[in-house]
């Protein structure tokens, strides 16, 4: 059975280019614009893996990473951090959230779903 991907992303473009990639190297991509729905989803989809932005409106991938590692039936999903904004400190910012990997983008492909696989 395929494995399962939440990927938490605002921006049309790199969300449609994440779910691609995943596909194309078969997994199940579940999309979420909004990340106001990403709790929701993660709660009703179960996934295997969450790609988490970083830098969404309404609502911080940050915090939304805190909220999945503080919810008992969600806290064992990995979390891959995705950001365009790679400053000095935000590697560390992002792992003690809880996210169990980083890239930042633009994403290298290779990177981005060897990643995946280090995960799940």
């Amino acid at each position: 059975m395929a494995k399962k991907v939440l990927v938490v992303e605002d921006n049309d473009l790199n969300r449609k280019l994440f779910c691609d990639l995943l596909r194309a190297h078969d997994y199940v991509a579940e999309p979420v614009a909004d990340g106001r729905e990403a709790l929701a989803a993660a709660q009703a989809q179960s996934p295997d893996l969450i790609i988490m932005d970083i830098q969404m409106p309404h609502v911080s991938g940050l915090d939304l990473i805190d909220a999945l590692k503080k919810d008992d039936a969600l806290k064992a999903i990995p979390i891959m951090a995705v950001t365009a904004y790679a400053a000095k400190g935000d590697e560390e910012r992002i792992r003690a959230a809880g996210a169990e990997s980083y890239v930042s983008k633009p994403i290298s492909v290779m990177k981005f779903v060897e990643e995946v696989r280090n995960l799940i």
